[in-house]
């Protein structure tokens, strides 16, 4: 096994033991999820170059730094939730210029906690994070709110929640200003359902789903899709047809015996529920093992 893979598998090793952990650390499993992507730089990562000093190439150690250096800006003394989000939109909105624009769909450093850190920038989910790490570090009343097609940030009881939107660089939204959001995704009305706090590994999930999605849009970026699907398959829950979508993308990369293996692997889990998708995944399987001859 090579320095690389090696490294590779500590990682994902450490996001397993995290994520089966009594209380998951959020910014921990995003970062290692970073990491995926490869080294972090002043400019776009690069390759490390053999015997090169990297005590810190994915940036988890100077991410975790910069998380406690905002909390640390912020005012000290006890607040109520409206006063602790106005703080954290004066700070993270406003100082900092954290925000997002549509552009920001596009770029899969949009998606990595170490990146929206250094540019700023990023998807509402996760500047979301920025916001809740940067929050829960100073002792606010904070949580994650997936409404369906954005997410948001909570402050104080979450049947009153005091709600922001850090892709709008904090700007606070009131049950009108969601509604309008839930109903723009999806053409329902906002139910009291959706402000229950979301739990760190489903933030996870949804993470590497948008990935997934961006990948997916990228034919050729079948290795981002890839570790995406393979660090959702180390969450304690997860959608069991991820397992033929890895195999898919092995057929994909070349790996046709691996990929044929676990379709078939897949296809005996599903013989007693599904037994014709069943037997539709073996016919898959046998058409990637005769992409071998």
């Amino acid at each position: 096994m090579s320095a690389q893979d090696s490294g590779t598998a500590d990682r994902r090793r450490q996001f397993a033991e995290e994520a089966r952990s009594e209380r998951p650390d959020l910014a921990l499993l995003c970062l290692l999820l970073g990491a995926e992507a490869g080294p972090v730089g002043p400019g776009e990562p690069r390759p490390v170059q053999p015997h090169e000093v990297t005590p810190d190439p994915y940036g988890v150690d100077a991410a975790q730094i910069e998380l406690d250096r905002l909390a640390g800006l912020l005012p000290y003394g006890s607040r109520s939730p409206a006063a602790w989000a106005s703080a954290l939109s004066e700070l993270l909105g406003g100082r900092f210029e954290f925000s997002g624009s549509s552009a920001d769909y596009q770029r899969l450093e949009s998606s990595l906690l170490q990146q929206v850190l250094r540019r700023r920038r990023g998807l509402p989910i996760l500047l979301s994070v920025v916001w809740i790490e940067v929050a829960r570090r100073a002792g606010a009343p904070v949580y994650g709110v997936a409404l369906p097609g954005h997410f948001v940030v909570g402050f104080g009881d979450p049947a009153q929640p005091v709600l922001v939107d850090p892709f709008a660089g904090g700007a606070p939204l009131t049950g009108e200003d969601a509604d309008l959001l839930v109903a723009g995704a999806t053409g329902a009305r906002l139910e009291p359902s959706m402000l229950t706090p979301a739990r760190p590994l489903e933030i996870v999930l949804r993470i590497l789903n948008n990935i997934r999605a961006w990948a997916t849009a990228r034919p050729e970026r079948t290795d981002v899709a890839l570790w995406a699907v393979e660090l959702s398959l180390l969450l304690p829950s997860h959608p069991a047809r991820l397992r033929y979508e890895r195999a898919q993308l092995l057929v994909q990369r070349g790996e046709f015996q691996r990929g044929a293996a676990e379709m078939e692997e897949y296809a005996e889990v599903l013989d007693t529920i599904e037994p014709t998708t069943a037997e539709s995944v073996r016919r898959k399987a046998q058409a990637a093992r005769a992409l071998l001859n």
